[in-house]
């Protein structure tokens, strides 16, 4: 209304008072017709709420079993290979909706459907889903929990630690994870009105998400989201034939088109190739193009330039005798930088959060003190700005289920006991009170993570697990077990941080669907229940099928298990067991990490979308740029989509990099079948140079 005032000049001051309250009036509405077309619960407007029991429905669970499944398969797999994890939030809000709507149509023409499908049952299955397929991240089986197994151990540079570990098994993983998977949903329930209500924070993935659910529920909404299930499934069967066609060129080591030398033998050598992996495409689709180049640029740093440069010293700073995949030789520095880089862009972003985080309490507490407002001499009040239709409704929707602050408190308290008790069963270098100071301190941090994730949509509980390493296993000692102590206390750090920023930002997409937060809870907890056990099954799975897992150069090395098993062995050991030269060169990319972030941040976002980020770049250093290629090849084609029709690559690009990434990764259950049957490819595709070809020739004609 004063912006209307305003643009009308002096002209207004001229008219009677009658004309203009009149035309005040009619600004009014105007203004508010505008607002309630812009408005998205308008659309909803004439559609029952249902009760909280009733958005949490048994066909709701089944398809969020099944979708759980098939990402549990996805992210094992991208774990199991680089380590890198794309937001697949719009994957499973699309093939959630996909589903029950099939169901719902089919029940509906036969007679028999008695309950529609609304968008809060979406949402519900949407947290199941994405709480479920969270645990095969923060469960660690690309981490900290196989960083315990004998297979990592034994690649250790100290003889003493090869003899701490711990085989992974089916019974004490589930056990594990369902003692330390459910804290942090506890930890901030009583939170939940201070963070989305009081201090209104954006979380923009959660947001997005509730954006994405409301669309498909609007009849032009729906026509897409069919179009968009459409393309995801012509790529999925496309993306699954492909690995089947694959498969029967693998029957040996470094057989197939996974090994292909499409830039040369000598750049196959150092891992610069392009694999055909429709996963790594579809992940280059989905992530930004600053990911994908900065991946880039850190394996032609590191195996362009680095290592080469490095294996001329064989003999002067590392024995010659060492073989490549020794830590005593080159791979001691591959890994030992890239932790340097991962550490330092991790402190970078914890101290950049925290102090946001802290900043952002104390405008908002100075804002509520500030905001109450006093009487006016002459008696009137100011006016109240105009409040849209939607926020009065989503907030008394959010406020309507509360879920007690004696419940949340009590449930912490009683799991935190079992945990306490039944851990040190499980990892006897775990004593009660290394896991009794981690459960006082867990809920500050869980709020610090999931404030920080509402300001800056960046979780980095992975940070914190870090942190937990260094302090727990100094704390134990390399006497008593540090290495498994600092591992174990790292899983038991990052489920508690993540979690409870995962469940904000489900409370975030309830607030704007209109979900009731007793129903996103539960949800959480079902979903959280259902990884507990389909995650390690999915691991044992692989662990079973694939006997080269976990070992360097292999299809699945699982390099972070080795980062964290060397973390650990840093934190007891200290450095004077690097190479040489290793920790200088460390230093000098721990803080290059900082000051790359630091100048990021200082240039602000109009130019610092053209710098890479440390972390992305640190993650080749070790594995390889082979899939920053297969990313890059996936930003090629999405800007060259997104030249010719920007609109329709919006659309339809994440619906075919879903269908990429789910028809690979589902693949590898048939062959990881195969393999557990014995059934073994029958042809092995390699590729020799000239000379050596003319070599095997003239053995196999003698």
């Amino acid at each position: 209304v004063a912006e209307t005032s305003d643009r009308s000049g002096d002209d207004e001051n001229r008219e009677d008072p009658r004309s203009k309250a009149k035309e005040k009036k009619s600004a009014c509405r105007g203004e508010e017709d505008e607002s309630n077309n812009l408005s998205v619960e308008k659309i909803f407007e004439s559609q029952d709420v249902p009760s909280w029991r009733r958005q949490l429905t048994l066909r709701a669970f089944v398809v969020s079993f099944v979708l759980s499944i098939l990402f549990a398969f996805i992210i094992m797999k991208l774990n199991l290979t680089a380590g890198i994890t794309p937001s697949l939030n719009v994957s499973a809000g699309l093939l959630g909706f996909f589903f029950l709507k099939t169901w719902t149509n089919v029940l509906d023409k036969s007679g028999l459907l008695q309950v529609p499908f609304t968008r809060q049952e979406n949402t519900v299955i949407q947290t199941c889903v994405v709480a479920s397929s969270s645990i095969a991240f923060t469960g660690g089986f690309g981490s900290y929990l196989f960083a315990m197994s004998e297979r990592v151990a034994g690649q250790s540079k100290d003889p003493q630690s090869t003899h701490d570990f711990k085989n992974p098994s089916l019974p004490w993983m589930i056990g594990f994870l369902f003692v330390v998977s459910f804290l942090g949903l506890f930890a901030v329930v009583p939170l939940r009105k201070i963070m989305i209500i009081d201090f209104k924070l954006t979380y923009p993935s959660g947001t997005a998400t509730a954006h994405l659910i409301n669309s498909f529920h609007t009849p032009e909404g729906a026509k897409l989201a069919k179009k968009q299930v459409k393309a995801l499934g012509k790529f999925f069967c496309f993306s699954f034939l492909w690995g089947f066609f694959q498969w029967f060129y693998t029957g040996g080591d470094g057989c197939g088109f996974t090994k292909f030398p499409t830039l040369g033998l000598k750049a196959l050598q150092y891992r610069f190739y392009f694999d055909f992996s429709a996963t790594f495409v579809g992940v280059g689709m989905i992530c930004p193009y600053i990911i994908n180049i900065s991946v880039l640029l850190g394996g032609i740093l590191s195996w362009g330039l680095m290592w080469p440069l490095i294996e001329t010293k064989r003999g002067q700073w590392y024995p010659a005798e060492e073989s490549p995949t020794s830590m005593h030789g080159l791979q001691g520095y591959k890994v030992f930088i890239a932790i340097a880089m991962i550490l330092g862009d991790g402190l970078y972003n914890f101290f950049k959060v925290l102090s946001r985080t802290l900043s952002g309490v104390y405008h908002q507490l100075q804002d509520r003190e500030t905001s109450h407002v006093l009487p006016v001499a002459n008696g009137s009040t100011p006016e109240n700005p105009l409040v849209s239709y939607d926020d009065p409704r989503q907030t008394q929707l959010f406020l309507k289920d509360q879920i007690p602050t004696w419940f949340a408190v009590a449930g912490y308290v009683a799991i935190a006991a079992i945990s306490t008790a039944t851990l040190p069963h499980l990892f006897h270098q775990l004593k009660w009170y290394y896991i009794l100071v981690i459960y006082l301190f867990a809920p500050t941090l869980g709020f610090c993570n999931a404030y920080g994730c509402g300001l800056t949509d960046w979780s980095i509980a992975s940070t914190y697990g870090k942190l937990a390493i260094f302090v727990i296993g100094a704390w134990a000692g390399s006497s008593h077990g540090g290495i498994l102590a600092g591992l174990a206390a790292c899983g038991v750090m990052m489920n508690i941080v993540s979690t409870a920023s995962d469940l904000t930002q489900d409370f975030k997409t309830g607030y704007l669907t209109l979900a009731s937060p007793r129903s996103m809870f539960v949800s959480q907890v079902i979903g959280t229940a259902m990884g507990c056990i389909i995650s390690p099954c999915v691991f044992w799975l692989f662990y079973k099928a694939f006997k080269d897992l976990g070992l360097p150069g292999s299809e699945y090395a699982v390099p972070f298990a080795t980062v964290y098993r060397s973390m650990a062995e840093l934190g007891l050991e200290g450095f004077s067991s690097l190479p040489k030269h290793c920790l200088m060169l460390s230093y000098g990319f721990f803080g290059a990490a900082i000051a790359i972030n630091g100048f990021r941040d200082s240039v602000g976002k109009k130019w610092s979308r053209f710098i890479p980020l440390p972390m992305a770049m640190a993650i080749p250093f070790y594995i390889g740029p082979y899939f920053a290629i297969d990313m890059c090849v996936g930003s090629l084609i999405l800007f060259i989509w997104e030249t010719i029709d920007k609109n329709k690559a919006d659309a339809f690009a994440p619906a075919v990099a879903s269908g990429l990434i789910c028809g690979d990764s589902i693949w590898t259950l048939p062959s990881s079948i195969l393999a557990l049957v014995g059934v073994n490819p029958p042809i092995c595709m390699k590729f020799l140079s000239r000379d050596t070809n003319v070599k095997v020739d003239a053995f196999l004609g003698s």
